[in-house]
Parts: C-alpha cells; structure tokens; sequence
C-alpha cells in the first residue's frame, strides 16, 4: 500500500472515531467530549498507519509507544479534569445560539472539523511509522526521544502543578506563579509544541522534511488559535478576579521559558 493510501485509511479511521464520539456526545448532551479524545486520536492514526503498512520496523514501535503514551496521557488527564463539570462554556454557548440545529452543526464544525485537523496534523506519524529507510535507528531517532521527553515533562508536570493548585481552597482568585509556571505561563502548551517537533525528528530520520508541515500546524493551532491565545483571551477577561494576574503578565514569557523579569 502506498503512503498516500495509507494517509486516507487514517482518514476513514479518525472520522469513524470522531463519529462516533459525536454520537455519545449527543447521548449524553455533552459535546465537550471531543476534547477528550483529542489526544486518542493521534493514538488511533498512528497505529492505523503502522497496521495499513505493515512495515514494523524499530522506527515504526517507536513512533508508535511515544505517541500512544503521549496520547492517552492527556486524554486521560483531560478526562479526570473535566469529569463532572458538564459541558464546556464553548458548547453551551455554540448550543445556545443554534438550539435547532446544534446536532448537526457541532458533527460538522467541530468532530469533524477536528477529526481532519488531527489527520492532517498527523503527517510526522505517517512518515515515521510507514518510512521503511533507513531500517534501523539512527541519531535523529535518539534526539527525537530525548526532546520528546522534555516536552513531555513540561506538558505533564505542567498540568499536575496547576491541578494541584487549584485544588487548594486557599488558592482561589490568586494566579498559578508556582513551578514551571513561574517561567513560562503556558508550560502545558510549550511541551505539547514540543512534543511535536519531536515526532518530526523521528520522521526526518527518514528523510521526510515535509512532515515538518504537520508539527508547524500543531504548533500555529496551539498557539494561535487554541491553547494559548484562547486562554489568554478568558484569563484577560477574567483577570480582576485573579489578584497579581497583570503583574505576573509583566514578568513571566509567554511561551518559551525563561527567568522572571524584574
């Protein structure tokens, strides 16, 4: 089978996912559900890709172990967060104002919609999983595992201090200037983009430069449209109830770590 033909039975395989997540999502009047499987879905493309070719070689085990466990992390993580809080405010309001055609409309504008991003973005797993040169792996693996695990760090540690901050009574209406948040305000955000870049490294061990397209979306996506900017966005309007919220603005990166300015 081709790569190309490959790349369309990932296709076929997230928008079965996504259909079917929608499917629930209407069950359960939640269609915030999607965020959840977010991260499955990666998990879903890269072993649809790995099993369409057949090839399993070093390459193609590990491209798929470090996205499978990248992958169910953060569903698992964005599970557990969100478990009991309904639907997410972006829905409700998307709900609101398409009462009758909300159904329709969210299968399309968003599990969709997410489903093609997600298969689009997946090109570093196409490449690594489905490149059958060269058959062993070489040093562009080996720094691919090692940035892997430092986005992965700021990714998980990331979500596990602010969880725990904001589990904390005594925390309320105070700003998360703590950990690694005390150097970037989007640690998560940062190892996600990370992680990324990481896969393409696997991939450009094959010689497949374009793969760098899909971490350049993930990373765009991430910061432009939204993890960062939307976060931004809420906590800008939000910040009179976060106290210091305009002062740790001024002294802390916005993406890229780096020490607290004076």
């Amino acid at each position: 089978m081709e790569m190309w033909q490959v790349w369309l039975v990932g296709l076929a395989t997230v928008s079965a996912l996504m259909v079917a997540t929608w499917v629930a999502s209407l069950v359960r009047r939640d269609a915030s559900l999607v965020d959840r499987v977010w991260g499955l879905a990666f998990v879903v493309l890269v072993w649809t890709y790995a099993i369409a070719a057949g090839a399993w070689t070093p390459r193609t085990w590990l491209i798929a172990a470090l996205v499978t466990v990248w992958g169910l992390r953060l569903s698992i993580y964005l599970t557990w967060r969100n478990w009991g809080h309904g639907e997410d405010k972006r829905y409700q309001a998307m709900r609101r104002r398409n009462p009758d055609t909300f159904a329709l409309r969210s299968l399309v504008t968003v599990f969709v919609l997410q489903g093609v991003l997600a298969w689009f973005i997946s090109l570093p797993l196409l490449a690594a999983a489905v490149g059958d040169a060269p058959e062993t792996l070489i040093w562009l693996d080996l720094l691919g595992v090692a940035v892997w695990a430092v986005g992965l760090y700021f990714e998980a540690v990331g979500d596990w201090q602010l969880s725990r901050f904001l589990a904390d009574p005594a925390n309320r209406g105070r700003v998360m200037d703590q950990g690694l948040w005390r150097y970037t305000r989007h640690p998560n955000y940062f190892g996600d983009t990370v992680v990324w870049w990481a896969f393409f490294l696997v991939a450009l061990s094959t010689g497949a430069w374009w793969a760098a397209i899909g971490a350049a979306a993930m990373t765009l996506f991430i910061v432009k449209v939204s993890g960062v900017a939307l976060t931004d966005r809420r906590m800008g309007r939000d910040k009179s109830k976060r106290e210091g919220y305009d002062e740790y603005v001024r002294r802390t990166n916005v993406f890229f770590p780096g020490p607290p300015r004076d």
